[in-house]
């Protein structure tokens, strides 16, 4: 049973009480999970609840504008000098030509030709907004009006504050996992994204018994990129799965986009603007519904983009290099009827990633059909849970270069793997097996804690077994799509050291 005691000692400071009413709330209202936590912490009551669910309507209705209260914004700023407080997502740029950064608040149609940032603002709040895109914060803008012959005006930003209340410690974090088990552990990380660990009881789902641990794994799975660097994934999955939530809810530094959004300006890089796009700023960019995505005629232009891409992590275009850290996830829907890993699943793919060229640089695939159609038991908690604003930032530390290395050592000290086995499929194995062990067992840092027998034993079974599967069954795809490529051989035997 899920233990919120435990947790609560463990993490006095960082749990939020998560009352299936309020967040059905949030949800209707169309407010990511991240952001939904900090408003409930800065509202509830010291019990961690929400005293009245009204005034908590009234405090959401104030703070977050909708799309249709930005002229009432544009009036404040003009008439009174600035506007009040309120909360948005913002993405800032540099005008070479004009010498000073705009801003765009995309949600309610504020754009960078009607912005400015003065100076004295910029030196106030540029270490809060620097490298990032789409950045969530309390702001406060005000208006300029036109001045030495110039036609228009230019709305100003005249206070940002990051809506992360707190600083995040990794060491802290570290320190109290090691007094889980692991399965108390997986128990809380469902409940940081928002589900009941108690709803995986291991009874009939639509497509009969599911193994309960299995499934909370592979629901996990999903979270792999948000800890590891450039770690590219497939998954097919049935509808109501719960894909597109955790791709495009739990985390401010990724992003989900589907249809006509991906495009190279978009991804990688905007010739017009000289701009790079969202693989330099953001953790993940997941491709929700892949199979309806048509890239006409920029296919072949695309498809080099991303082989370039995520060979690397560098691609360029011109004299122009983009570089970045985003790992690219594909997302698609399959009948669990056709999730047969020895057949053509990417048939219905975009003939752009139906190519093993491309497939070889997905490092694993994520069975989705493992995950039983959501229940309502599955997505209500009525109980404490670790704070998701808190757990999100915790996991885009994890990505960073030091982090990665320290746990890839570790990783390397405990696989052990043949001399001709392939590279790409070990670079695969090596970097899935690190995103589990941040994942799982972020306590374990050094490799002189990993002679237990206990912790050996497990990292087999949450990391290394499952990180060959998933890499298995691209390369299984990729003997089906490109046999003369690709059918000589299977993937090598990847083990615990000292196992024969």
């Amino acid at each position: 049973m899920y233990n919120t005691e435990k947790l609560r000692e463990f993490f006095p400071a960082t749990t939020v009480y998560k009352d299936s009413a309020v967040m059905a709330n949030f949800r209707s209202a169309a407010i990511p999970a991240f952001l939904r936590d900090w408003i409930v912490r800065r509202k509830a009551g010291p019990d961690g609840r929400i005293a009245d669910p009204a005034q908590l309507s009234d405090y959401v209705a104030a703070v977050i504008p909708r799309r249709e209260e930005r002229q009432q914004l544009e009036d404040e700023a003009r008439t009174c000098g600035q506007t009040r407080k309120f909360l948005a997502n913002i993405s800032v740029q540099f005008n070479s030509k004009a010498n000073y950064y705009t801003f765009e608040l995309a949600d309610l149609g504020f754009t960078h030709g009607r912005t400015i940032i003065e100076d004295y603002v910029w030196d106030r709040v540029k270490h809060e907004l620097l490298g990032a895109s789409g950045s969530w914060g309390l702001m406060r803008l005000g208006y300029m009006p036109p001045s030495d012959g110039k036609r228009n005006g230019r709305f100003t930003l005249l206070d940002y504050q990051s809506f992360c209340p707190y600083r995040v410690d990794l060491d802290l974090f570290r320190q109290a996992r090691a007094h889980f088990t692991t399965e108390e552990w997986i128990d809380i990380l469902l409940g940081a994204i928002d589900y009941n660990p108690d709803g995986y009881d291991g009874a009939d789902g639509d497509a009969g018994p599911y193994e309960a641990w299995e499934a909370k794994h592979t629901m996990l799975t999903r979270l792999l990129p948000f800890v590891e660097p450039r770690l590219n994934l497939v998954e097919l999955a049935p509808k109501g799965t719960g894909k597109s939530y955790v791709f495009g809810k739990v985390c401010k530094y990724g992003w989900i986009v589907g249809g006509s959004g991906i495009t190279r300006a978009t991804l990688f890089y905007n010739k017009a603007k000289g701009q790079a796009g969202l693989i330099e700023v953001k953790d993940f960019i997941a491709m929700d519904e892949i199979q309806s995505v048509d890239f006409g005629s920029q296919r072949l232009e695309m498809q080099d983009a991303f082989k370039q891409y995520m060979e690397g992590g560098v691609i360029h275009f011109g004299p122009a290099t983009v570089k970045g850290d985003a790992g690219i996830i594909l997302l698609g829907n399959i009948d669990r009827r056709d999730m047969d890993i020895g057949t053509d699943m990417f048939r219905t793919l975009p003939p752009a990633f139906h190519e093993s060229a491309l497939l070889d640089r997905f490092h694993g695939f994520i069975q989705g059909s493992k995950i039983p159609r959501l229940t309502e038991k599955m997505t209500k908690l009525n109980t404490w849970a670790l704070n998701t604003e808190y757990f999100t930032e915790i996991m885009h530390l994890l990505r960073s270069p030091s982090e990665t290395l320290r746990y890839r050592a570790v990783v390397e000290e405990l696989v052990q793997y043949p001399e001709d086995a392939d590279k790409r499929d070990t670079d695969a194995v090596l970097r899935l097996c690190t995103a589990y062990l941040k994942l799982f067992f972020p306590h374990i840092t050094g490799a002189d804690a990993c002679g237990g027998p206990r912790f050996r034993q497990e990292f087999n079974q949450y990391c290394l077994r499952p990180a060959r599967t998933m890499r298995g069954i691209i390369r299984k795809q990729l003997r089906i799509i490109d046999p003369a490529e690709f059918g000589g051989r299977d993937i090598a035997t990847y083990r615990l050291r000292g196992i024969s």
